[in-house]
């Protein structure tokens, strides 16, 4: 039965050329345009760590008070006194402070110039907390934290730039124009987006690769290198290394910290520490307000921190707009094509035919339009996600890809949308009187 309805629909089609084209044209054009938007969407939106990210949590605690955090919620980041307090407090499983820096890169092989580059100061936690893959070596030690270490963890692509890919682990790298010793090189790692540095990166390069070298937070502290962004409760925001200590012991925000809690009550106990942590420092005289702290799984942080780029979602939203007034327009198209063919309707239900028989051949009819609709629409598709680039940013566009799961969507979608069009012609169709088209033929 269903394959004889496919045989009528496209026997109907061929006798109905103009209508159908111009229906399976706008389901593609619909389709297609709403798919690109969602595949920026998807990309800008996925969660970077989908096997830990429900036991990862940022702390915050409100250093500046009212006149300077951020309309009552605390500044995404910690100060130096305070990063420091947590990191030696120790009431977390696994724990890790870093920040965005900047390094002078120079090589022993004169044809290759210094050149700088980013990356991170992080404490030894840092590789294991974020399943960081290596391709040769591993990371530092927490000995190596507390004694300042000159060892540094460096990308796979600085790795091919300085020692043409072989393993380099054991080899010295000069930064800043101080010797720090290879201990391990990193496999392909850019989660998008990048969230572990936000805060001291800065939210509007979220999408940037990651960086290039990272080396332990103690021993960058010591080297006096600053974090790329950094807020300060007065009117200047830049570092001065020639007062570092004092800078070190200000108000500052700018630290990245993390923490990964197992259980619930891990997260209620660790929550309680910072709770009393900031009422001691009230008790001090350090804080004039009361405890005011945040403590946010990477899940809830990433749309709190409205990481994704508005364009991303201003262009969902226009597109699916775009597909409404298609689907729209296809209605009446599709009531313009059913009601063309009462007569044939009224000689079936004449001859016996249900209205649910009605409903079936007009439905599937539909259906096997929109499978049509959905193939153009995945030829499209796969044009507009080429050409994304010269719709968004070129850090955003590279990250969106087509796929079997996108391929499929789009598919499903125009045979869900025409099949949806289609419900009230449908109706209108089976409503034809068998007697009075009888009548008037």
């Amino acid at each position: 039965m269903w394959g004889y309805y496919v045989v009528l629909a496209l026997r109907s089609s061929v006798r109905s050329k103009a209508l159908t084209t111009l229906v399976i044209m706008l389901l593609a054009f619909g389709v297609s345009a709403c798919m690109v938007s969602y595949a920026v969407f998807r990309a800008t939106t996925s969660d970077p760590l989908p096997a830990r990210s429900s036991h990862l949590y940022i702390p915050q605690i409100d250093n500046v008070g009212a006149a300077y955090n951020n309309e009552g919620e605390p500044i995404e980041t910690l100060s130096y006194i305070d990063a420091m307090a947590l990191w030696r407090a120790r009431k977390a499983s696994w724990l890790t402070l870093l920040y965005a820096t900047k390094w002078q890169v120079e090589s022993d092989n004169p044809l290759i110039p210094a050149t700088s580059l980013g990356g991170d100061a992080v404490t030894a936690d840092f590789f294991s907390m974020f399943d960081v893959p290596f391709r040769f070596g591993g990371g530092w030690t927490a000995d190596d934290d507390a004694q300042r270490s000159n060892v540094a963890v460096i990308s796979r692509h600085l790795n091919e730039t300085l020692f043409a890919g072989q393993n380099s682990v054991g080899r010295e790298i000069r930064l800043d124009g101080q010797l720090f010793l290879i201990g391990g090189v990193l496999e392909d790692w850019n989660p998008r987006p990048r969230f572990f540095d936000a805060g001291s990166h800065g939210t509007v390069y979220a999408f940037d690769d990651a960086g290039d070298i990272y080396i332990p937070f103690t021993r960058a502290t010591d080297m006096k290198k600053d974090s790329t962004f950094v807020y300060c409760p007065t009117a200047s925001r830049q570092s001065d290394t020639s007062h570092w200590d004092a800078y070190l012991h200000s108000e500052c925000d700018r630290i990245d910290a993390w923490v990964e809690l197992a259980t619930p009550v891990d997260v209620d106990r660790y929550r309680e520490y910072l709770r009393n942590y900031a009422g001691e420092q009230q008790r001090l005289g350090r804080f004039s307000w009361a405890p005011n702290i945040r403590l946010r799984n990477l899940t809830d942080w990433l749309p709190y921190w409205r990481l994704s780029p508005s364009t991303s979602t201003l262009s969902m939203l226009v597109s699916a707009s775009f597909l409404l007034i298609v689907l729209v327009n296809v209605v009446g198209l599709m009531l313009a094509r059913f009601m063309r063919r009462a007569p044939e309707i009224g000689i079936r239900r004449a001859l016996g035919a249900s209205r649910v028989t009605i409903y079936g051949q007009f439905l599937i009819e539909a259906a096997t339009m929109g499978f049509v609709g959905g193939l153009f629409g995945v030829a499209l598709t796969l044009l507009g996600v080429w050409g994304a680039e010269g719709l968004f940013e070129p850090n955003i566009a590279r990250l969106v890809h087509a796929d079997t799961s996108l391929i499929a969507l789009t598919v499903l979608l125009a045979i869900a949308a025409t099949v949806v069009s289609a419900l009230y012609p449908t109706w209108r169709a089976a409503q034809t009187q068998p007697a009075w088209q009888i009548k008037i033929n």
